[in-house]
């Protein structure tokens, strides 16, 4: 199994796991690991509240929030009819 965060590898963050516990010891690593925990649930509670933003500004605004969905409906629309189109060609071979 492969462990990747941000282009670093497992060496990678075995290394900097161990310059962190030098630098800053075992008995605050603990804390450490709280404190970037909840910046990251805050990092991510504000980009949940800016989606949910922008969605109702979008369906206030009458705009279409759902643009990924026709688009993959497009693609798949334009994938059939190319597979209707050179599927005698393919069974001909």
């Amino acid at each position: 199994m492969k462990i990747s965060f941000l282009f670093i590898g497992g060496p990678e963050i075995f290394v900097i796991l161990l310059i962190v516990i030098m630098f800053f010891g075992a008995d605050k690593l603990p804390e450490i690991a709280r404190g970037l925990g909840k910046g990251m649930r805050q990092v991510r509670d504000a980009t949940n509240d800016i989606k949910r933003e922008i969605n109702e500004s979008a369906s206030k605004h009458g705009l279409d929030n759902n643009i990924v969905e026709d688009i993959n409906k497009e693609v798949n629309d334009v994938k059939d009819n190319i597979d209707k189109l050179t599927g005698p060609i393919k069974r001909n071979r």
